[in-house]
C-alpha cells in the first residue's frame, strides 16, 4: 500500500483527483440501502419498505458513531503522514483499529438487547413491526463488519488513497444486488432478506480488504506491537472523533424522532420519507465526498505545517460542492416524480414523496457549505464546534419545524421538507461566525509554516 502526498501541487486538481474515487465509492456504498429499499418496494410491498426505512434509520446511529471516530483516525494518520512520522503513522493505524474493535464489542449486544424497545419507540405501523425487528436484528449482528468496513476506509483516506477502497465497495455492491434479488425477489423473504443481503455483502468485502492489507502492507514499517492502543494516539482519535461521534449519534437520534413523528401519520408517509431520505443521500454524495477529501487534505497539510493550504482546500471544496448542489436542487424543483417513482409503484407514495423532495432538496445547496467547513474544522482538531452547531440547529430548528408541520399533513409533506434546509442555514451562520472568531483569536492557523497538529 502506498501513501499519496496531498501537501504539494495545485489544490484544485488534487482535490478533484482525491474526491472522484471517494465519490464513486460513496455512490456504490449508498446503493446498499437504496437497493434494499427499491427491491423491497418492488417485490415485498409498502409495509416491508417502511420496515427497511425504519431499520435503516436506527442503524444510522451505529454508522454515525463509527464515521465520527473513523474521522478521528483519518485526521491522526493524515497528521502523521504529513509530518513524515512513520512510527506515529503505524501507531495511529493500530490504535485506530483497536478503538473500533472495542466499540463494535460494545454496540453489538446493546442493539441486540434493545431491538424490541427501539422498534416500539419508532412507532412503526403495526403491519411493519415484525419485519422491522427482523431487519434490525440481522443488521445488529453485522455491526463488526460495519466497523471494520469503515476503519479500513479511514486508514486509506488518511494515507491519501481514495482509489483502493473503490474496488472492495464495488464487489460488495454487486454482491448485495445479487443477494437482494435472490432473497427478496426470489425467496420472498422481504425485509429479512434485504438485511441478510446487506450484512453478507459487507462481511465479504471486509474480509477481502483484510486479506489485501495483509498481503500489501503499509508504506511504513508496521508490526504486531503497533496493533495495540497507544494512549497518545487514542487520545488524539477520541479528541477529534468523540465529538463527531456524539454529534452523529444525537443528530441521527433526532432523525429517528422525526421518523417516529412521520410513522404516526400513516404508512404512506413513512414509506415516502424513507424514499426521500435515500434520494437525498445520493444527491448529497458530491458535497460529502468533497468534505471527506477536505478532511484528509487538511490533515496532511496541517501535519506538514501548511495550514494556508488547508484553508485554500476548504474554499475549493465549497465551490465544487455548490456546483452540484445547485444543479440537483433545480432538477428536484421541476421533476421530483421521476426520482420518487424509482422506489415505489404506489401512486400516493410517489406523489407524497415528491412533495417532500421538492422542499427538502433546498438542503443540497446549504450543505455545500456545511460539509466542507465541518471537515476543515475537524482537520484543525476543532471538532467540538461541528458537534455544537449540529446539535443546536437540529434540536432547536429541525425537530420543532418538523413537528409543527406534521400536524397539518394530509397528502403533502412540503412543510416538513423545509425543516432540513432551515437547520442547515442556521449551521452555516454559526460556522461562518466561528471561522472569523478563530481567524482573529488564532491567526497562526492560517500562516505558512505553522502546524495545528498539536
Amino acid at each position: 500500500m502506498q501513501s499519496r502526498s496531498l501537501t504539494e501541487g495545485k489544490i484544485g486538481p488534487a482535490l478533484l483527483r482525491f474526491s472522484l474515487p471517494f465519490l464513486l465509492s460513496s455512490l456504490l456504498q449508498a446503493l446498499y440501502g437504496a437497493v434494499d429499499l427499491m427491491i423491497t418496494g418492488q417485490f415485498a410491498g409498502t409495509a416491508a419498505q417502511a420496515a427497511v426505512a425504519t431499520g435503516t434509520q436506527i442503524m444510522q446511529i451505529v454508522t454515525g458513531i463509527t464515521l465520527g471516530l473513523a474521522t478521528g483516525v483519518t485526521v491522526l494518520i493524515g497528521h502523521r503522514v504529513g509530518a513524515r512520522d512513520n512510527e506515529g503513522s503505524a501507531s495511529a493505524v493500530g490504535s485506530g483499529a483497536i478503538t473500533l474493535v472495542v466499540l463494535a464489542a460494545i454496540l453489538t449486544p446493546v442493539l441486540l438487547l434493545c431491538n424490541h424497545f427501539l422498534v416500539s419507540l419508532m412507532q412503526v405501523p403495526e403491519v411493519a413491526v415484525l419485519s422491522a425487528r427482523q431487519y434490525l436484528f440481522v443488521c445488529s449482528c453485522g455491526i463488526p463488519f460495519i466497523m471494520g468496513y469503515h476503519v479500513i476506509g479511514a486508514i486509506y483516506r488518511g494515507l491519501g488513497d481514495s482509489k483502493t477502497p473503490l474496488v472492495f465497495i464495488a464487489i460488495a455492491c454487486g454482491l448485495n444486488i445479487i443477494a437482494d434479488l435472490a432473497l427478496v425477489g426470489g425467496l420472498k423473504l422481504g425485509a429479512l432478506g434485504a438485511a441478510l443481503a446487506t450484512v453478507g455483502a459487507q462481511g465479504i468485502s471486509f474480509l477481502l480488504a483484510l486479506l489485501f492489507i495483509a498481503k500489501r502492507g503499509f508504506p511504513f514499517p508496521f508490526q504486531r506491537r503497533h496493533f495495540k492502543p497507544r494512549r497518545d494516539a487514542v487520545s488524539r482519535i477520541v479528541k477529534v472523533g468523540a465529538p463527531l461521534a456524539l454529534q452523529e449519534a444525537l443528530v441521527t437520534l433526532s432523525f429517528l424522532i422525526i421518523t417516529a413523528i412521520v410513522n404516526s401519520i400513516s404508512v404512506d408517509a413513512s414509506a415516502s420519507v424513507g424514499i426521500v431520505e435515500k434520494i437525498i443521500y445520493f444527491t448529497m454524495l458530491p458535497p460529502l465526498s468533497f468534505g471527506s477529501a477536505v478532511a484528509a487534505m487538511s490533515a496532511q497539510n496541517i501535519g506538514a505545517g501548511r495550514p494556508d493550504r488547508a484553508f485554500q482546500t476548504v474554499q475549493k471544496g465549497i465551490l465544487y460542492s455548490l456546483i452540484f448542489g445547485v444543479l440537483v436542487c433545480v432538477y428536484c424543483q421541476f421533476l421530483p416524480h421521476t426520482l420518487t417513482a424509482i422506489f415505489s409503484k404506489d401512486a400516493p407514495v410517489i406523489a407524497m414523496a415528491a412533495t417532500y423532495l421538492r422542499s427538502y432538496s433546498l438542503d443540497c445547496v446549504m450543505v455545500s457549505f456545511v460539509f466542507p467547513l465541518n471537515s476543515y474544522f475537524s482537520g484543525l482538531g476543532r471538532s467540538v464546534i461541528v458537534m455544537a452547531h449540529s446539535l443546536i440547529t437540529t434540536f432547536l430548528v429541525r425537530i420543532p419545524i418538523s413537528y409543527i408541520a406534521s400536524r397539518t399533513v394530509t397528502t403533502s409533506l412540503t412543510g416538513m421538507g423545509f425543516a432540513p434546509p432551515a437547520a442547515s442555514l442556521a449551521s452555516v451562520v454559526i460556522l461562518v461566525v466561528y471561522f472569523f472568531i478563530l481567524r482573529k483569536t488564532a491567526p497562526e492557523l492560517f500562516r505558512v509554516g505553522q502546524s495545528a497538529a498539536s
